[in-house]
Protein backbone atom coordinates (compact mmCIF):
# COMPACT_ATOMS: atom_id res chain seq x y z
CA UNK A 1 0.00 0.00 0.00
CA UNK A 2 1.11 3.17 -0.78
CA UNK A 3 2.10 5.84 1.68
CA UNK A 4 -0.05 9.27 1.86
CA UNK A 5 2.64 11.24 0.47
CA UNK A 6 3.28 9.18 -2.60
CA UNK A 7 -0.81 9.57 -2.78
CA UNK A 8 -0.51 12.98 -2.49
CA UNK A 9 1.79 13.14 -5.57
CA UNK A 10 0.45 11.00 -7.64
CA UNK A 11 -3.18 13.02 -7.13
CA UNK A 12 -1.05 16.21 -7.77
CA UNK A 13 0.35 14.76 -10.78
CA UNK A 14 -3.25 13.62 -12.13
CA UNK A 15 -4.68 17.19 -11.30
CA UNK A 16 -2.11 18.88 -13.10
CA UNK A 17 -2.16 16.93 -16.23
CA UNK A 18 -6.06 17.83 -15.96
CA UNK A 19 -5.67 21.12 -15.95
CA UNK A 20 -3.48 21.25 -18.75
CA UNK A 21 -5.52 18.84 -20.95
CA UNK A 22 -3.47 16.35 -21.04
CA UNK A 23 -4.41 12.76 -20.89
CA UNK A 24 -1.40 10.72 -20.73
CA UNK A 25 0.45 11.18 -16.32
CA UNK A 26 4.06 10.14 -15.72
CA UNK A 27 4.74 9.52 -11.42
CA UNK A 28 6.81 7.16 -10.28
CA UNK A 29 8.35 6.13 -13.38
CA UNK A 30 5.45 5.00 -14.56
CA UNK A 31 3.15 6.61 -17.65
CA UNK A 32 -0.81 5.73 -17.75
CA UNK A 33 -2.89 6.94 -20.34
CA UNK A 34 -6.58 8.27 -19.82
CA UNK A 35 -9.35 8.35 -22.56
CA UNK A 36 -11.08 11.03 -21.15
CA UNK A 37 -11.41 14.04 -18.28
CA UNK A 38 -14.11 11.97 -16.88
CA UNK A 39 -11.77 9.02 -16.21
CA UNK A 40 -9.23 11.17 -14.93
CA UNK A 41 -11.65 13.17 -12.78
CA UNK A 42 -12.48 9.67 -11.21
CA UNK A 43 -8.84 8.30 -10.87
CA UNK A 44 -8.74 11.93 -8.70
CA UNK A 45 -11.42 11.15 -6.37
CA UNK A 46 -10.14 7.11 -5.96
CA UNK A 47 -6.84 8.75 -4.79
CA UNK A 48 -9.08 11.15 -2.70
CA UNK A 49 -10.59 8.17 -1.03
CA UNK A 50 -7.19 6.18 -0.65
CA UNK A 51 -5.63 9.79 1.05
CA UNK A 52 -8.31 9.66 3.53
CA UNK A 53 -8.11 6.22 4.22
CA UNK A 54 -4.61 6.64 4.99
CA UNK A 55 -4.75 9.80 7.07
CA UNK A 56 -7.41 7.70 9.26
CA UNK A 57 -10.44 9.66 8.14
CA UNK A 58 -13.49 9.61 5.75
CA UNK A 59 -14.81 11.26 3.06
CA UNK A 60 -18.71 12.64 3.47
CA UNK A 61 -20.04 12.78 0.40
CA UNK A 62 -23.88 14.85 0.32
CA UNK A 63 -26.40 15.21 -2.06
CA UNK A 64 -28.78 17.37 -2.05
CA UNK A 65 -31.74 17.60 -3.86
CA UNK A 66 -34.79 19.78 -4.46
CA UNK A 67 -37.84 19.63 -6.62
CA UNK A 68 -40.21 22.28 -7.29
CA UNK A 69 -43.72 21.23 -9.06
CA UNK A 70 -44.32 23.61 -11.60
CA UNK A 71 -44.72 27.62 -11.56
Amino acid sequence: MATATELRARREALAAQRASGVARVSYDGKTVDYRSVAEIDRAIEALDREIAAAEGRRIVRQVRVTTTKGL
